[in-house]
Order: C-alpha cells, then sequence, then structure tokens
C-alpha cells in the first residue's frame, strides 16, 4: 500500500535513545487519511508521540468499509525501497501484483509479504466482483542496512500458525508466540500476532522483555492492562514486560507488534525507506525516470503514481519519537 499524502513528511527515525526502557502505556491519537479516491484509512504509526515499534514503521488501519457498489481499494503502481510491506485482511479480498512478476488475490487469514530490498514497485486494488467489507491493516517494516538491498521478493501463505487460551484465538502474521512461528520471512527479531477475543476474554500473553510493543483495536474493544483500546488509537507499551493482560467483556480484535528496538537511523520518506536525504531524492528520480523500479503487468504509464514533490529543506535529525 502507498503513502499517498501529496506532501509527505521526511522523517529520519531510529537509535535507541528514546525508547521506553521500561513498561508504559501511553495511548497514541491516530489520524484520518484518504487511501486514493474512496478508501480511507486510520494512520497509526508514524503517529504523534511515535515513529517506530521495534522495525514497525507505518501501519495504516482501515474499514470495516461496505464497498458493496463502490470501486474499493484502488491504489495504482507506486514503488518502495528498504522495507517489507504486510498486508493483513480481516474482510474483503485485495489483488496483488508487482514488478516481479507476483500476481496473487488475498483474502483474510493469509499473510502477504512483499520484500521491497533495493527496489519494487507494486499495485492493490479490489476486485472488480469483490465481497461486500473491506476490512484490514497494512504495515511496513523498516530493513536493517545489512539487508535493506536483498532481492525483492513475494510471500503468499495461506495458512498460518496460532494458539487458543481463554477466550482468545491467537494467529502468528510475523515471529514467533505462545509456540507458533510464522513461516514470512523476517530480518530483525519481530513479532506481529491477531488477537481474536471472545466476549467475556480475560487471558495473559507472554512477552519477550527485550521487544518493544504496541497494541492496536481492529474491531470492538478490550481492555489492555486495564486501559480501555478502541479503533483509531495505538497503545504503545514500551519495553521491560514478560507478560500483558488483556480482557474484553464484548469482544474485540487487537493487533499486536513488537519487536527489539530497531537501533539504526534511517529516512523515510512517501514510499521509500533509506539512510539520507540525497539517497531518498535519487530514490524519486529513479521512480519519474521509469529506472530501478520495474514495471507492473496490466497497467499503462499514466495510472503509476507520481513522485510529490521533495521536501525544500534538509531532512532534520529525529529521534524515534515526535
Amino acid at each position: 500500500m502507498s503513502n499517498l499524502d501529496r506532501r509527505p513528511p521526511a522523517h529520519e527515525v531510529g537509535g535507541l535513545a528514546a525508547t521506553a526502557a521500561r513498561p508504559v502505556l501511553d495511548l497514541l491519537p491516530g489520524k484520518e487519511v484518504l487511501l486514493g479516491e474512496s478508501t480511507k484509512v486510520r494512520r497509526l504509526l508514524p503517529t504523534l508521540g511515535r515513529r517506530l515499534v521495534g522495525a514497525w514503521a507505518f501501519v495504516d488501519h482501515y474499514g470495516p468499509d461496505d464497498i458493496w457498489d463502490g470501486a474499493g481499494m484502488q491504489v495504482p503502481p507506486h514503488p518502495h525501497t528498504g522495507l517489507q510491506t504486510v498486508s493483513w485482511l480481516l474482510d474483503g479480498e485485495v489483488h496483488h501484483r508487482d514488478s516481479i512478476g507476483s500476481d496473487v488475490l488475498i483474502r483474510p487469514g493469509e499473510l502477504a509479504l512483499m520484500t521491497a530490498g533495493s527496489a519494487i514497485a507494486h499495485a492493490e486494488q479490489s476486485p472488480a466482483v469483490h465481497p461486500r467489507y473491506l476490512h484490514g491493516a497494512q504495515l511496513w517494516v523498516a530493513l536493517p542496512d545489512g539487508a535493506r538491498d536483498v532481492v525483492p521478493a513475494f510471500e503468499h501463505h495461506r495458512e498460518l500458525p496460532g494458539f487458543t487460551s481463554d477466550g482468545l484465538t491467537a494467529t502468528v502474521v510475523v515471529g514467533s508466540m505462545g509456540g507458533a512461528t510464522s513461516p514470512g520471512t523476517a530480518y530483525t527479531p519481530l513479532v506481529g500476532v491477531d488477537l481474536d477475543l471472545a466476549a467475556g476474554a480475560d487471558v495473559e500473553l507472554p512477552l519477550e522483555p527485550d521487544f518493544e510493543y504496541a497494541v492496536l483495536t481492529a474491531a470492538g474493544s478490550a481492555d489492555v492492562e486495564g486501559r480501555p483500546v478502541t479503533p483509531g488509537a495505538t497503545l504503545y507499551l514500551g519495553t521491560g514486560r514478560r507478560t500483558l493482560r488483556l480482557r474484553s467483556a464484548d469482544g474485540g480484535r487487537l493487533l499486536l507488534l513488537g519487536g527489539e528496538p530497531f537501533d539504526e537511523r534511517i529516512v523515510m520518506w512517501w514510499n521509500f525507506v533509506g539512510r539520507s536525504g540525497a539517497e531518498i531524492a535519487d530514490f524519486a528520480t529513479a521512480w519519474a525516470e521509469h529506472e530501478r523500479f520495474g514495471e507492473v503487468a496490466g497497467f499503462d504509464d499514466h495510472e503509476r503514481l507520481e513522485v510529490p514533490p521533495l521536501p525544500p529543506l534538509p531532512l532534520k535529525p529525529r529521534g524515534r519519537e515526535r
């Protein structure tokens, strides 16, 4: 999925200085963003107060949207570098096509994991004939310096492992938890888990104390360590936790994200992750001149997303917090 902001801010992020070295409960508001012509999303990361959680660098939560009489998601070809995209659907279908030849229909409960590496382009669209509702999350993972130029790749895992406990059905999307390990490729210690809480659920999850974590609610509501969390915000949990208590009176759907704090400084602008402003400018030029990224089959040149204007000022160093 693309960042379709026509004036995207440039962020230099990473490093350990602003990572919470203790458990916290910081509720961070998201913001509503128009994605394409018809899909509104809640941008939960980066947000006011936090730019990274482990290597998780970007989170959009969309839906549930009734698209029965509409086109649904329509994100034309756009580029990526230096990151992985994680597509996670709760309802609906999304057609993924990319410049390395992948052509896949993604359904709920399946992991679509695209490693941009040195450069890739892709498009995501609701099929012409599609289910009534569209609901899901699109996430980015920053690649560490040693892996940011890997050969682009795409993985589609139709079945994922998980576990159940005290009213919880968990699906491990990335990483490991509760004895279950996702088949998705990760380049840093990372975890992403879909948490489906039944009405009356009361459960305690095992965590890695060296990881930092955040929780977002996709549907319903839940109490996380006694703090109510509803759709539209992220609860940042810091580090140093060995367990996490979750309760839900009426049922809820959560997404838990975590990982070792990302200790490298990166620059993130539009759909690119790099290490300097000059490198980001080179990526933008390459996309505008049809170099480096390849082409997505089935689209004309005029359908590609254009590069927004680069910021007029040099990038300013920023920490993990805003």
